[in-house]
């Protein structure tokens, strides 16, 4: 069994809709590492891939308004992040449904989605939480 991520208060921004969404991201980022843990059948995988996948730009099209909204600072630096990642994220899930779950296949989607999705959360979606609270 693959190793779970869990919702902390450390990862709260203070707005609820954008935590709702954290919090969907992780529970989909832990529904994919069960699935690749329990021998990951083919139609399991892409139905939990294809979720994360869609889910993570539907989040980051809301948290990018919610940025602009809010006259965010670091607005261009913070898209070419989520840019970035959905590239990697893309090409992951490609390789996952191409390649099924090897070991491999599972440690980078630990460290380059999960690890990155809470260090992103708690690095860089806390300060627009912080800018945005300045703001109100």
């Amino acid at each position: 069994m693959a190793m779970q991520y869990e919702w902390s208060s450390e990862l709260e921004t203070g707005f609820p809709a954008i935590d709702d969404e954290h919090k969907q991201l992780v529970s989909a980022l832990n529904e994919l590492l069960i699935a690749c843990g329990s021998g990951g059948h083919k139609a399991e995988l892409k139905k939990t891939v294809d979720f994360l996948v869609a889910y993570t730009v539907k989040h980051f099209a809301h948290e990018e308004a919610f940025q602009l909204h809010c006259k965010y600072p670091g607005y261009e630096r913070h898209k070419q992040l989520h840019e970035d990642f959905k590239v990697v994220a893309t090409d992951l899930a490609g390789r996952l449904l191409e390649e099924g779950a090897t070991i491999a296949l599972i440690a980078k989607v630990h460290f380059a989605v999960g690890d990155w999705l809470v260090n992103h959360i708690k690095g860089e979606d806390l300060k627009i939480g912080l800018h945005a609270r300045g703001q109100s």
